[in-house]
């Protein structure tokens, strides 16, 4: 696919007169194409695709409809079927009412050269940028932080099922690389037992027995790794086999006979380190109060100005076992970088659990000392000054609490405007 940047055209008139009819009083996206245009152009995305091959599909519409979709919470299907149907998209898109649209796998090509091409913040920075044009956006400011969980789109497995597909894991990557040399080394029961995917296949029953099956992996584990060391050292690179390793290290014990072990749970090293997934390694496990998942942490930055809209000026993915306060740092660093934090501007930590600020690193604390910003970080608002809801449902209001949904916070959903009087 190939992009020769070209002007984009008004709303189509036909377009644009049933529309109005329609919506008399306007619509969401009748009104950001009103009053914010079309957020982005196609020589915004000319190093995502090469000067020759097939048109691409205008990767400024591919952009807004990837901002609309997630709005709905819609399939890449629903999505495009969405461009065909609905007057208020076609309106957003300056598309004609007979346009036909797109085949669905459009989108996910477009989200895939985003990542591929590492601007993974492209959408976001263009609009923040259209933002500071419209003045919605202060230069001295205020912004706060916080965080919310995000699920690793793994299969959440015990430590057996772990051990065994990442055996099958291994053993399926080197059948890709080097399948003859693999089919010569392998034993027999090697395909009874890592055929078929762990949930497929039955556990011995009972504890005793189930650790005997955990040895024999382990066992089936060291010997392919053996092989490998001995026959094809060059394999050991690959990163199946090398995840191979690390679980194995975190879950056996090897004495110098020989003999492996099945490590209790007491004695394993940290969850921090720990691999929940042969086919996600970066994701971790992880609790926050009565929350628990497997996955990472999202971290997003707002701004909080009593005058302004809400907006988000940042997001940073980490670990799911990275500390919220960690993060602040690396969070000012981003802010910066994309010239976001501006002398005057305060920092707000907004965390669902309490704040000890004297046990704050002082770094954290002081004022930034850099040349081109002055940060003052500022502690989350004293319970006593903020005034509390009429509703006996103990919670309280506070101007600078994102009005938000279920759907962005991942939590249960509590009151427009309010949060909990213990945080």
């Amino acid at each position: 696919m190939s992009l020769k940047p070209s002007v984009i055209e008004p709303v189509p008139e036909q377009t644009a007169r049933v529309a109005r009819a329609a919506f008399p009083k306007g619509n969401l996206y009748i009104s950001i194409r009103d009053q914010l245009g079309t957020l982005f152009e196609d020589a915004d995305f000319t190093t995502l695709y090469p000067k020759r091959g097939q048109p691409a599909f205008a990767p400024w519409r591919l952009a807004l409809i990837t901002i609309m979709q997630f709005l709905e919470n819609l399939s890449d299907r629903q999505a495009s079927d969405a461009v065909r149907s609905r007057i208020d998209w076609k309106y957003a898109l300056s598309l004609e009412l007979t346009d036909a649209g797109f085949d669905h796998s459009v989108l996910s090509n477009f989200r895939e050269r985003l990542a591929a091409g590492e601007q993974p913040a492209l959408l976001l920075d263009q609009v923040i940028e259209l933002l500071k044009e419209k003045n919605l956006l202060k230069v001295r400011g205020k912004q706060r932080t916080d965080s919310t969980h995000v699920l690793a789109a793994i299969r959440v497995m015990n430590r057996l099922e772990l051990v065994t597909e990442t055996m099958r894991a291994a053993l399926n990557e080197l059948a890709v690389v080097s399948p003859i040399w693999l089919s010569s080394i392998a034993l027999p029961e090697w395909f009874t037992r890592y055929s078929a995917r762990i949930e497929d296949t039955r556990l011995p029953r009972g504890e005793q027995a189930r650790e005997e099956f955990a040895r024999q992996v382990g066992e089936d584990g060291f010997q392919l790794v053996a092989i490998l060391l001995k026959q094809q050292p060059e394999l050991l690179k690959l990163e199946a086999v090398q995840t191979l390793q690390k679980v194995w290290q975190r879950h056996y014990t090897r004495n110098e006979s020989g003999e492996i072990g099945w490590r209790k749970n007491a004695l394993l090293s940290r969850a921090a380190t720990a691999i929940e997934s042969p086919y996600d390694i970066e994701a971790r496990h992880s609790n926050k109060r009565q929350l628990s998942w497997t996955g990472y942490k999202v971290h997003v930055s707002e701004t909080c100005d009593a005058d302004l809209p809400r907006l988000i000026t940042n997001v940073m993915t980490t670990a799911a076992t990275e500390q919220d306060v960690a993060c602040t740092a690396a969070i000012h660093q981003s802010l910066e970088k994309s010239h976001r934090l501006r002398v005057g501007t305060l920092l707000t930590p907004v965390t669902s659990m309490p704040v000890y600020w004297w046990k704050v690193p002082a770094v954290m604390r002081l004022n930034c000392s850099d040349r081109h910003a002055s940060i003052r970080v500022g502690k989350p608002e004293p319970a006593a000054m903020i005034k509390r809801s009429s509703k006996s449902t103990g919670l309280i209001k506070s101007p600078c609490v994102r009005k938000a949904s279920k759907a962005f916070i991942g939590m249960n959903i509590r009151p427009m405007n309010a949060i909990r009087a213990r945080w």
